[in-house]
């Protein structure tokens, strides 16, 4: 996947990409909103094995760049029957707040949709996440459930997490 829109693109990780995914992944100030306030142990070459497996059927790790510079990381995964999941962080905390997220997701929703044929993409986030359910909505994205008390964080605290989905049709309806 290669997607180019003014200052922004989204394009297929690489395995030279392993050391600023590792950075951003162990870093806990960065994962905090994923459950993970301590970071990922994870170490490079794990993530350049992942890399390695992805494929454009399957599941795919994806760089954002903002004027040519990684500020975050985003993913898809097939899940069948024309769905797909999807993940977005923005990990540069100086490009968060700054609108580049939701022109990011256009971008890869427009292109999963189009491109790539699916007809829903469905995510999850925190129930603490109050941004990112703003962004999601205002996308179109229909809130599908609560799960409260879900899970637990690296701290052991207990976790809520909302499910959405959003259709070809809403999501052509939306961003007139």
């Amino acid at each position: 996947m290669l997607i180019k829109e003014n200052d922004l693109i989204i394009r297929n990780a690489t395995l030279k990409d392993a050391a600023i995914l590792g950075k951003w992944w162990r870093d806990g100030k960065v994962m905090a909103h994923a459950g993970f306030p301590k970071g990922i142990s994870i170490s490079d070459e794990e993530i350049a094995k992942k890399l390695s497996k992805d494929t454009d059927e399957g599941s795919r790790t994806l760089i954002c760049e903002y004027e040519n510079v990684p500020i975050g990381g985003m993913n898809y995964r097939n899940k069948g029957n024309g769905i797909v999941e999807i993940g977005i962080k923005i990990c540069d905390v100086n490009k968060q707040e700054k609108g580049l997220g939701t022109r990011l997701l256009k971008m890869l929703i427009t292109s999963l949709f189009e491109d790539f044929g699916y007809s829903k993409v469905i995510l999850d986030t925190n129930l603490n996440n109050k941004r990112a359910q703003h962004v999601y909505e205002k996308l179109g994205f229909r809130k599908v459930r609560v799960n409260y008390n879900s899970w637990k964080n690296q701290l052991d605290e207990l976790q809520s997490s909302v499910d959405y989905e959003l259709t070809k049709n809403v999501f052509s309806k939306s961003i007139r």
